[in-house]
């Protein structure tokens, strides 16, 4: 049963066919009985299941339209607060005659700053009012803007329920990467992956909307991707149970030549008598091998050894527990990579902690430069960024004064917390605010439209 099989745009779900869940025979004449289910009939049949899906059908449909909606409340929102900073950033200072920026900044280049830190701060509220992250929000609200300006057509099949929130989605990744003065290029597109983005199912409509993309864009595909090579790049990404993914975004023939030969390594050593890995655990043994086991400057070299931040409960050092110790940018390992760790590491950081009492670092308190020590602690205590939802490892953060050192607030661990650049500016440009309550301890922000927002707590 198709979805889009009677579908009109003008016409909501139910009155597309008022008789299509009416069956005749349900129609009772005056003072007639109604007859008696044979419920084991109706199972037999596939009667009940028939229901179910159309029922199911109703629900994704309603899904889909409550999804474009949000997708488009988003996108307004951001709109609106580029175009009216004051309630995010507060008054503009360039409307006063007297005023000179003390940058020496021209008042295009200070509004276009206000505009910008105003989508900012309204992004970080929306994701917390929706639970959501500050990129999820800015991708919906960039995909609906493309999808608006570029695919109306796609656009107005997913804000009436027609078209999937990924094939949507996969939509508007296609037509942002076309260039921005293509308009027919955008139209042509649109035309192509209308039809498809109704029926297809999202691995199919990708392939799809991919092809139809790489046809229509009007650049040649060399000058194109010596400029996407430019963005190559490789990250890290933390899984379950003490593993961790290693993505790589480059040119497609070396990442396609680097799987082979991993490919290859596996394929012959899983042909060596005795070996019982399988080829998938070869080929991830191999690539990390090749990787980890050479310095990649000089091959010749001796193995690269790594410098890790990790902290051990001591009786685990010792051998006499297994509490999981906390590797630097990822989270809880297991006590026999942390031992092999401290046994490897050229260098390490070893924070101790007593698995009674613990430790606590004093810290310098008179000094705006934060010390080494103290830097390492904050790293310990808040392991990522404090902004709300934010995960960014606090090794990649600044250090910041949650009082402005300027307004009398001290270097000291009770002042300082981590944050990473895009959120230090927020903090610092826009209307957002960091409380601390020096009784408790308790931190908590207030967003430009004052609501409470309390700090994450750590992650682990």
């Amino acid at each position: 049963m198709s979805i889009s099989s009677n579908f009109t745009d003008a016409d909501p779900w139910l009155e597309r066919d008022p008789e299509r869940f009416l069956d005749p025979s349900d129609v009772l004449e005056p003072g007639e009985e109604p007859p008696r289910i044979d419920v084991d009939e109706l199972q037999r049949s596939g009667a009940v299941h028939e229901v179910a899906m159309d029922a199911l059908e109703y629900v994704t449909y309603r899904q889909r339209l409550l999804i474009a909606e949000e997708y488009a409340g988003i996108a307004q929102v951001l709109t609106d607060a580029a175009s009216c900073p004051d309630p995010w950033v507060g008054p503009d200072p360039t409307h006063d005659p007297e005023w000179r920026d003390p940058q020496g900044r021209s008042v295009s280049a200070v509004r276009a700053e206000r505009r910008n830190i105003a989508e900012r701060a309204a992004a970080m509220e929306l994701a917390t009012r929706l639970g959501m992250s500050e990129a999820t929000v800015r991708t919906r609200a960039a995909h609906a803007d493309a999808l608006r300006e570029r695919c109306p057509r796609v656009w107005e099949a997913f804000r009436a329920g027609q078209v999937s929130q990924q094939n949507a989605a996969t939509t508007a990744q296609q037509a942002a990467t076309l260039p921005l003065d293509a308009t027919e290029a955008w139209a042509r597109f649109d035309e192509a992956v209308a039809h498809a983005a109704r029926t297809l199912q999202p691995g199919k409509f990708r392939l799809r909307a991919r092809v139809a993309r790489e046809r229509l864009h009007p650049e040649p595909l060399d000058v194109r991707h010596k400029r996407a090579a430019a963005d190559r790049n490789a990250w890290f990404e933390a899984e379950h149970d003490g593993m961790a993914s290693l993505t790589v975004f480059a040119s497609a023939d070396r990442v396609l030549a680097a799987y082979q030969h991993s490919d290859a390594r596996a394929r012959h050593l899983r042909a060596q008598p005795g070996e019982e890995r399988t080829l998938a655990q070869l080929r991830a043994d191999s690539l990390l091998d090749l990787l980890t086991t050479t310095d990649l400057a000089d091959p010749s070299g001796p193995r690269w050894r790594p410098s890790v931040a990790i902290t051990v409960p001591v009786m685990t050092l010792l051998g006499h527990d297994d509490e999981p110790a906390t590797l630097d940018g990822y989270g809880p390992i297991d006590a026999e990579t942390a031992r092999r760790l401290a046994g490897e590491a050229s260098s390490w950081v070893r924070i101790l902690t007593h698995p009674v009492t613990g430790t606590v670092l004093d810290v310098d308190r008179t000094t705006y430069r934060v010390p080494k020590a103290l830097r390492r602690w904050l790293g310990v205590r808040d392991r990522v960024c404090i902004a709300p939802g934010c995960v960014r490892s606090a090794r990649d953060c600044d250090i910041d004064h949650r009082l402005d050192w300027q307004y009398g607030g001290a270097t000291a661990d009770t002042n300082l917390a981590p944050l990473c650049k895009a959120h230090h500016t927020v903090k610092s440009k826009s209307l957002w605010q960091l409380y601390r309550d020096e009784v408790t301890g308790a931190t908590w922000w207030i967003s430009p439209t004052a609501r409470t927002v309390d700090a994450d707590p750590p992650p682990f």
